[in-house]
């Protein structure tokens, strides 16, 4: 996040998009409603008909897949009518004029042929947020599982440093992370492609600056993405996969793709809590001790680097995760010798600059926001204040083009698949799912779909339907709501016995690698299965 999540009860206006923030963020929901109590307006784009649009002063529900032609379209609005921001735009941006003419054919009418938004309400839109500053954009992965989600991304900065809502209070482009610290992962190199502090792995002199550091020969060119591993294994090129705190065989695309992928390898390990069913596929199983039985520090979503402090032992044989990477790295030739976390925390903060500041004493409760690069220095609740983070310090203005998702419905798949997570559960169940309470809450996978499209198919609510896409077939039970559109059906991620990814595709976006989770082809009918309608009896 650029901003701080307190900072969203000072925003004059917070726009929502691709988040469903009350079910899968409740406790900044908390936030927008505290904000909308002092004053603040609200506004929702979401293709379903979400929580929290019915509390906002507008809520859109655009097609899937159309963010950029909906942001493109509020830009070309605000620009009509001379909106912008034009003292932040000469003296903070560039490339404003590429931008101007990107948008300019992204007409009202236009927007409405694309997108399902009415002319009106996309007005409405670029009207409230322009108007209100300032003015804060939160959205989560129904921005960034596309195709285009690094497109849909620079689309919201775009929209952002229009209405000069970078790098002031209050404002920014804040992505609500999904687990407690990807952030802090991301931050510590846990991406293919960087060192921590997210310092190219190819660049000679931080390669060899952190090969010094830990007495060893670093590679020097980029490792493979999570959606390049998969076919990597099919070809041999992946002998072996060590997983933590991950379930890939419900979390990624083309269940059986990935299936057929796992049984090449010639080892498959797995570090986690739970025997999750990635764990119940491996050759070895690692078991991790849980936040309670561990000390060490979280980043989350605002940047905030945090302590957490062990509460009881270790249970049974499992270990903290640092010690079960140390034991496996001394196992293998390459000693290791730290005596607790904070060595590594102090290590961590010696090597990367933007935690340089922090020691477990400063964090304290609160802990602290980087970067934070010195020991005097209290801080960052916001990024950009006097000047970007790139050469020149100032932001560019992206000329984004809109393309459509890479699969759309057609005669032998007519309908709009969308995943995501509910209310009760998180990510792939591993945990909540063996919580009596929040089981008791959801038991089972579903389908939603709008009773308009259940009464043509002659489903009635409760009946098990098959759910086929070009990669596979599932089953789960029909769910009649009008939280979706006519042609669009809704499944939760969380359930193993009615996997949703065995229908995703592995069409990624080019940059981020990430998958189209957002967007699928699929046909629905009646099951004819016994044991599926047994299952969910």
């Amino acid at each position: 996040m650029t901003n701080s999540i307190a900072e969203i009860e000072e925003s004059g206006c917070i726009f929502v998009i691709g988040s469903n923030t009350t079910e899968c963020h409740p406790l900044i929901a908390r936030r927008i409603f505290r904000a909308k109590e002092k004053g603040a307006r609200l506004i929702v784009a979401d293709p379903r008909n979400i929580q929290l649009g019915r509390f906002a002063d507008l809520a859109v529900n655009h097609r899937l897949g159309s963010d950029v032609a909906l942001l493109n379209g509020m830009m070309h609005v605000i620009l009509e009518n001379g909106w912008e921001d034009t003292d932040y735009i000469a003296q903070r941006t560039e490339g404003f004029e590429g931008l101007r003419q990107a948008v300019a054919p992204w007409t009202p009418e236009k927007v409405e042929a694309v997108t399902g938004v009415p002319a009106r309400d996309l007005e409405r839109l670029a009207e409230l947020y322009a108007g209100n500053p300032p003015s804060t954009l939160l959205y989560a992965m129904g921005i960034t599982q596309h195709a285009t989600g690094v497109d849909n991304v620079k689309s919201c900065c775009n929209l952002a440093m229009l209405c000069g809502n970078v790098g002031i209070r209050g404002g920014g482009v804040n992505p609500l992370r999904g687990q407690n610290n990807v952030q802090g992962a991301c931050d510590m190199g846990g991406l293919p492609n960087v060192l921590p502090g997210y310092k190219a792995v190819d660049d000679p002199k931080e390669n060899l600056r952190f090969s010094q550091a830990w007495g060893c020969s670093l590679p020097d060119r980029p490792g493979l993405t999570i959606s390049d591993m998969v076919p990597a294994m099919i070809q041999g090129k992946i002998k072996a996969l060590y997983v933590i705190g991950e379930n890939p065989k419900l979390s990624d695309p083309d269940w059986n793709h990935l299936h057929e992928a796992m049984h090449h390898l010639d080892l498959l390990i797995v570090q986690d809590l739970f025997l999750s069913e990635t764990a119940q596929a491996a050759h070895v199983v690692f078991p991790a001790a849980s936040l309670a039985e561990k000390d060490g520090t979280f980043t989350n979503s605002e940047r905030r680097c945090m302590r957490i402090r062990r509460a009881i032992e270790p249970v049974g044989e499992s270990l903290p995760d640092w010690e079960i990477i140390q034991r496996l790295s001394c196992a293998m030739g390459k000693p290791m010798t730290y005596e607790h976390p904070q060595a590594i925390f102090e290590e961590m903060a010696g090597l990367t600059a933007s935690y340089a500041g922090m020691t477990y004493e400063r964090l304290k409760i609160d802990g602290l926001q980087w970067p934070c690069p010195d020991r005097e220095h209290p801080g960052t609740p916001y990024l950009h204040k006097t000047a970007f983070a790139r050469a020149g310090g100032k932001g560019a203005f992206q000329a984004i083009e809109y393309k459509d998702p890479a699969e759309l419905p057609d005669e032998e798949y007519p309908f709009f698949l969308t995943t995501g997570r509910s209310f009760s559960h998180f990510h792939t169940g591993t945990m909540t799912r063996i919580s009596s309470h929040l089981d008791t809450e959801q038991k089972t996978g579903f389908v939603d779909i709008h009773p308009a499209d259940a009464r043509r198919l002659g489903v009635e609510n409760g009946d098990v339907v098959a759910l086929t896409s070009r990669r596979g077939t599932m089953e789960a039970p029909a769910r009649l709501t009008r939280t979706v559109r006519k042609g669009v059906l809704f499944m939760p991620i969380h359930f193993g016995e009615s996997p949703a990814n065995m229908l995703t595709s592995t069409v990624c976006d080019p940059i981020a690698k990430i998958p189209e989770f957002k967007v699928s082809a699929v046909r629905v009918e009646k099951s004819t299965d016994p044991a599926a309608h047994s299952l969910y009896a």
